[in-house]
């Protein structure tokens, strides 16, 4: 029975040159493509995919978006991320969102197909370099809040930024403050979203401020 894989990127040399090598792949089968985020969600729901192949920086919706939304709406699609980004905030970004795979853009071709068929086959695969990451993070003793510190799942870092959302900052305000780029700051927030498990900016901010955050100022 052939894995069938829908590819999400926005470059279409990568888009294209993917599906034109998963089409010689014996036992693979190219379900279809996507140039943006909520294109990827769309085809998937509609396409059922067993993997959905998707790159982290997308136009319209980001891939860490994508993703959660894909697992919520149709948990049986496996998702592999397929991308430039190797920072630790994307690669658990990634994780939380419910992604099975990530691997570098950079991987052989043979490892990308590997990793295709790890995940449809229900298993948790990633490239060398960021195998190493998730090791090296899952051994590292964490830091924990101090004593009545609230949602103490939340990193220093996670629980500053939840606290300025709370006090009604934007994006844009919140890498200012924080001296952060945008893309460091929405994965911040993907995180925290997925920790607190909210769906929206709005029920952030109502679990932030019942716990005595987001001081105006």
């Amino acid at each position: 029975m052939s894995v069938r894989v829908l590819i999400a990127d926005d470059h279409p040399v990568v888009r294209d040159g993917l599906a034109a090598l998963l089409s010689t792949v014996p036992g693979m089968e190219v379900a279809g493509t996507a140039s943006s985020g909520r294109e990827a969600v769309r085809a998937t729901v509609v396409l059922a995919p067993d993997v959905l192949v998707l790159d982290i920086q997308m136009p319209e919706m980001s891939g860490i978006d994508a993703a959660r939304e894909v697992v919520a709406a149709a948990p049986g699609v496996a998702v592999l991320m397929l991308t430039m980004y190797e920072d630790d905030e994307s690669v658990f970004a990634a994780m939380r969102a419910g992604a099975r795979g990530y691997v570098l853009k950079g991987a052989e071709q043979d490892e990308i197909v590997r990793a295709i068929r790890a995940v449809a086959a229900g298993e948790a695969i990633f490239g060398p370099g960021v195998a190493r990451r998730v090791l090296g993070h899952l051994t590292a003793p964490q830091p924990r809040a101090p004593a009545g510190e609230p949602f103490p799942e939340l990193t220093p870092r996670e629980r500053e930024v939840l606290g300025l959302i709370a006090a009604g900052h934007g994006n844009a305000s919140i890498g200012a403050r924080l001296s952060l780029a945008p893309k460091t700051v929405g994965n911040h927030i993907s995180n925290i979203f997925a920790k607190l498990q909210v769906a929206s900016r709005a029920e952030a901010i109502i679990r932030a401020r019942d716990a005595g955050l987001g001081h105006i100022d």
